[in-house]
């Protein structure tokens, strides 16, 4: 018998959902970031993300997008999107647009919820802290 189960249909279909919506989320934000759309320009300019930093911008954002939205590849998407979404959060804040800061928070925690969900094993750590203490005493 396995310490982690395999999550019912249920949880397991509802992970997949809640991992989509913000992942397709993020690939359509950096898509409009490549259009140039003029308000989306303006308001990363304000930003200070303007040029290189700019494309910078959409090319970070629409790789975390596609590799959180890959399965084999979707635990390094998490952590990308993880420092993307908590950068957009933090850029947010630091321009004093603390109600734009929402939405990136919001996103980040769909797709925690989602991935937890699906893959519960991805809170291994919580799980059984005897395991976990030993695998940290042992490195």
């Amino acid at each position: 018998m396995s310490d982690n189960p395999r999550p019912n249909r249920t949880r397991s279909v509802m992970g997949n959902i809640l991992m989509f919506l913000p992942g397709l989320a993020v690939a359509a934000s950096a898509i409009v970031k490549f259009a140039s759309v003029p308000a989306v320009v303006r308001q990363m300019s304000a930003m200070g993300f303007s040029g290189e930093r700019y494309t910078l911008v959409a090319v970070l954002e629409l790789v975390s997008a596609i590799l959180f939205l890959y399965p084999r590849t979707r635990s390094v998407g998490l952590l990308f999107l993880s420092a993307f979404l908590g950068g957009a959060v933090c850029s947010h804040i630091q321009v004093g647009d603390v109600a734009k800061g929402i939405g990136p928070a919001m996103f980040l925690a769909i797709a925690w919820t989602g991935a937890c969900l699906r893959h519960p094993e991805i809170l291994w750590s919580f799980q059984n802290p005897r395991l976990s203490s030993r695998a940290v005493a042992s490195t």
